[in-house]
């Protein structure tokens, strides 16, 4: 087994001795100027800390080390320090009579880094599991101030040299540091310094914070990620041709719910939710080949899970067991997938709309807005309705004769008294349209701007992708894809 050599000592000792003496002096302040008292501020690499003052002001330095023996300090940065470092068929083996932190930096050939990591006490660390590549490389070991450099290869051997490249890069990094700010109520501050002889001003921000609601968020909130952010995931999909599906398993049985997941879907990203729930006579294959209400061809930069949940039947597709049907669907999917709770939607059209309807009665802690086209007041089965509001978006084909403009009217003025101080939005006459020309939309002005109503209106019948004059793609998905993005 090979030792390190008292040459490589020597060259730690030279090293840590090497080690200019600085002094970093600033000033933090708010963005008005206003001197910021008892802020941490630290020099990350060089593991040095202080506080401002009541001025703001702080101070940092380094002296020069007092110079020893080169025989006993020899003896006491190579034993008790750096104790006993070896490079043996790629492994790396330190030990130390103390649990002090180890820093080990590795670069390749050209000097870029491919590791810089930090460990404790005495261990091994298997250099194969970071060099890829087969060729030179070299390391760096720190124990506090002690540093020892060597050149190793991907085979296990290793010398006290370094190439020209690596040891630029080491210089750059030993030259500058990070310095970090932290006080309450204001945001972090990192500022990288390149010289560490400076005087620096820095201003912080106030930390923006997130007004508390008994419900639900203010609009464009940070998201909310579910406990599923961080999981590797494994469904057991089918297929549809290309369009994949699942059969979930709930409490009352087995439900096909056909889901679309993002191909660059990242465990650590919280996505909106969108369900599209079907019709009478549609079934939720059908809801997916029509890009879940057409709103999917607008996703371009991947941020949207969409799931279409299949109703029980295609009669009569949602009654009273499918609240916790949607309940259940709900928590696995925030289980399994990185969800931002905050930003769950659902959108339908007839049954599908009224049951997305009827959610938006009792569902308000979890869902934050639906798009309802030709929907009404009534279903098989309806929730007792909670004093909560939610965002709402209606679409009303005035020649519907099946959920006709009376009872789509009637839902709509529901939200309206459950989104306004004492249901004065009830109060406020919506712009329609008026018999010619393109559709109208009407956004209300007087409900609470965390829960938008959007109303709108065109000549047609029961359809969910009305069309302007003229045009050959409907109006629905964008207009409903602009009100979800209030959020």
């Amino acid at each position: 087994m090979n030792h390190l050599s008292l040459k490589c000592a020597a060259m730690a000792l030279a090293f840590a001795a090497s080690a200019q003496a600085f002094t970093v002096t600033g000033k933090v302040s708010d963005e008005s100027g206003k001197a910021i008292e008892k802020a941490s501020v630290e020099l990350v690499k060089n593991a040095l800390k202080t506080t401002t003052d009541s001025k703001g002001e702080f101070k940092l330095f380094k002296e020069e080390p007092k110079p020893q023996d080169s025989t006993s300090a020899i003896h006491s940065i190579a034993r008790p320090m750096l104790g006993y470092v070896s490079v043996v068929n790629g492994v790396l083996s330190y030990s130390q009579s103390t649990n002090e932190p180890v820093r080990i930096q590795v670069f390749d050939a050209v000097g870029s880094r491919v590791l810089n990591e930090t460990v404790y006490g005495s261990g091994t660390l298997d250099m194969q599991s970071i060099v890829k590549a087969q060729g030179s490389y070299f390391a760096r070991v720190s124990v506090g101030s002690a540093k020892s450099n060597f050149r190793f290869t991907s085979n296990g051997n290793y010398g006290a040299s370094f190439g020209e490249a690596v040891a630029r890069g080491l210089k750059k990094e030993e030259a500058g540091d990070e310095l970090r700010v932290i006080a309450t109520d204001y945001d972090t501050l990192t500022v990288a310094l390149s010289n560490l002889d400076t005087n620096v001003t820095l201003k912080l921000k106030k930390t923006v914070k997130q007004p508390e609601y008994a419900y639900g968020w203010g609009l464009k909130n940070d998201p909310v990620p579910t406990r599923g952010c961080g999981k590797d995931t494994r469904l057991d999909y089918k297929y549809r041709g290309d369009k994949p599906y699942i059969e979930f398993k709930w409490s009352k049985g087995t439900r096909t719910v056909r889901l679309d997941i993002p191909k660059s879907y990242d465990k650590n990203k919280p996505y909106k939710l969108i369900f599209g729930m079907q019709c009478m006579g549609g079934w939720a294959g059908g809801v997916q080949d029509e890009g879940y209400y057409g709103l999917k061809q607008f996703d371009k930069d991947e941020s949207v899970i969409f799931v279409a949940p299949e109703g029980n039947g295609n009669q009569a597709p949602w009654a009273q067991d499918d609240y916790l049907l949607f309940d259940e669907l709900l928590a696995y999917l925030e289980g399994n997938f990185c969800i931002d709770s905050s930003r769950v939607f659902s959108t339908g059209f007839s049954y599908g709309s009224m049951f997305s309807n009827g959610l938006s009665w009792n569902h308000q802690d979890v869902l934050r807005a639906v798009a309802v086209y030709e929907t009404a007041e009534r279903n098989i089965w309806l929730p007792q309705r909670k004093k909560m509001g939610i965002g709402w978006m209606g679409v009303l084909g005035l020649q519907d004769n099946l959920c006709t403009p009376v009872m789509g009217r009637a839902a709509r003025d529901i939200i309206l008294e459950l989104n306004s101080e004492g249901g004065k939005a009830k109060n406020e006459r919506a712009q329609e349209y008026g018999g010619n020309g393109p559709h109208v939309c009407y956004d209300y002005t007087t409900v609470e701007e965390r829960f938008p109503v959007r109303w709108c209106t065109q000549n047609g019948g029961h359809i969910w992708d009305h069309k302007d004059p003229g045009q050959r793609e409907s109006w629905v998905p964008k207009t409903t894809w602009d009100f979800f993005n209030k959020f």
